[in-house]
C-alpha cells in the first residue's frame, strides 16, 4: 500500500502543476478590449477569448445579427490563424446573442463556417460588453 501511494503522489504532482501556456495575437481582429489575451494557447487546444462583429479596420461595430455573426465568426478565424489552427479544428463554441429572437438569423451564418462536423455549441441569451454588439462568440480549437 505505501508503495502503491508513493507511486501516486508524482502522477498527482503532474495534475497539478500547471501546463505552459502562450499568449496568441494578431492585427488581424481587434485587439483585446481589457486585461485578456485574445486566445491562450495550452495543452493541445487554442482557446479564443469572446469576439463581437468590431471590424479590426475601422473600429466599429455595425449591422444586422447576419453580419455581425459573419464578421464575429471572421475575427475568430483570424485569431485561429494566427494560433496555427482554423475554425475546422474547433471542438466547442459559446453563443451569447443580445436577442434569443435571433436564434435563426445567427444560426444560418453560422452553419456556412462550419460545413463539416460542427462543434459542440451552447447558446444563451446575454448583455453584451457593446451596446452596437448582436452577438459575441468565444470557441475552443484543437492546436
Amino acid at each position: 500500500m505505501k508503495n502503491m501511494l508513493a507511486s501516486l503522489v508524482p502522477a498527482a504532482m503532474l495534475v497539478a502543476t500547471p501546463a505552459s501556456k502562450e499568449a496568441v495575437s494578431t492585427k488581424e481582429a481587434p485587439p483585446a478590449a481589457g486585461p485578456y489575451s485574445q486566445a491562450i494557447k495550452a495543452g493541445g487546444f487554442v482557446f479564443a477569448a469572446g469576439q463581437i462583429a468590431r471590424d479590426p479596420a475601422t473600429n466599429k461595430v455595425e449591422g444586422d445579427v447576419k453580419a455581425q455573426t459573419e464578421r464575429t465568426l471572421k475575427n475568430l478565424s483570424a485569431v485561429l490563424t494566427a494560433a496555427g489552427t482554423s475554425l475546422d479544428r474547433a471542438v466547442k463554441t459559446t453563443v451569447f446573442l443580445k436577442n434569443i429572437s435571433d436564434f435563426q438569423a445567427m444560426n444560418e451564418v453560422y452553419a456556412k463556417f462550419f460545413p463539416g462536423v460542427p462543434p459542440a455549441r451552447s447558446t444563451v441569451q446575454a448583455v453584451l460588453p457593446n451596446e452596437a454588439a448582436l452577438v459575441e462568440i468565444d470557441v475552443v480549437a484543437l492546436q
